[in-house]
This record gives C-alpha cells, sequence and structure tokens, in this order.
C-alpha cells in the first residue's frame, strides 16, 4: 500500500530536498554539482512552475523541478527537467509516479519540450526517462571535468503530443 504522496514544493521542504541533493552529488552519478546550492540559489535555478516533492511520513524521499532552457521568448515551452529520489526509497515506484506526474504538470503549465542531460552510466535514470518517451538524441563526450576526469553525458529529450502541436 502506498503511503506517500506528490506535492507542491514549498520552502520548508528544503532541508530534505537539499539532503536528496547531497546524495546524487555523493553518488557521483548525478550531476557534475560539487555542493548543494543554498536554498536562495536553488530557488533562483529552478523555474516557479513544476516544483514537487514526493512526501512519505512527513519527510521529502523525492523532487523534481524544472529549468528554464533559454530566456528568448521562442523557447518558453523547453525546459530543462531535474528529477531526484532518497536512495532509502528506492523500489517504491516514486520514481515512475514522479516522473508521471512533472511530464502532465508540465503540459498543463505549457511546456512543449522537456530535456535531461544524464551521464550514461546512470542506467536508472536513462531506463526512467524512456519509460515516459525521452529519446537519446546524442552522447556529449567528455562534456565536463569531474574530479580530473571528462564525463560524457546524454541529452535526453521529450515532445509533448498535448502542447505546442
Amino acid at each position: 500500500m502506498q503511503n506517500w504522496e506528490i506535492r507542491n514544493f514549498q520552502k520548508e521542504n528544503y532541508s530534505d530536498v537539499a539532503r536528496i541533493y547531497q546524495t546524487g552529488i555523493d553518488g557521483r552519478n548525478a550531476t557534475f554539482q560539487k555542493e548543494v546550492p543554498t536554498l536562495e540559489a536553488w530557488d533562483q535555478k529552478y523555474l516557479d512552475d513544476c516544483r514537487f516533492v514526493v512526501m512519505e511520513d512527513g519527510i521529502t524521499i523525492g523532487w523534481a523541478a524544472l529549468l528554464p532552457f533559454s530566456g528568448m521568448p521562442s523557447y518558453r515551452g523547453v525546459a530543462e527537467l531535474s528529477i531526484y529520489i532518497d536512495p532509502v526509497a528506492a523500489g517504491k515506484g516514486i520514481g515512475t509516479a514522479l516522473m508521471a506526474h512533472i511530464v502532465s504538470e508540465s503540459e498543463k503549465a505549457g511546456f512543449w519540450t522537456l530535456q535531461s542531460l544524464i551521464f550514461p552510466e546512470n542506467t536508472a535514470s536513462i531506463a526512467l526517462h524512456k519509460k515516459f518517451g525521452f529519446k537519446t538524441l546524442c552522447i556529449h563526450e567528455k562534456l565536463g571535468e569531474m574530479e580530473g576526469v571528462f564525463r560524457d553525458v546524454a541529452l535526453l529529450e521529450r515532445r509533448s503530443d498535448v502542447v505546442g502541436i
């Protein structure tokens, strides 16, 4: 039986969001970031639309949010997706539910394209994205440097069949 729910992000969720973000940093397969941003930096980085958390027993166990692709008005419907699940919550279907929610809500908010940049080694994230119609557009070879090693990054994209058709 499911005992968690998806809610809109509130600033009081940020300590758990930061904790989960830190697990992504520590795992070395979710982000090039070396430090969790402050709440203020996180708040500026992500769009106001489509910020969600998964709550279980008052604790955030997953989150998803959108980043702007560009400031140009013609790209207003394009966003980059960030999605993170607490490793202790793996296997509960949270990633699938959260991805379904943010895809649906992003379309309601007028987004026609979602993009994600994912390390190819993060096979679980790539599989989740593919489950929701994301296609691998390319592998950027040695795109960024992490601890002296240049890493490849896969660019995945999902085009809405509801918005912008």
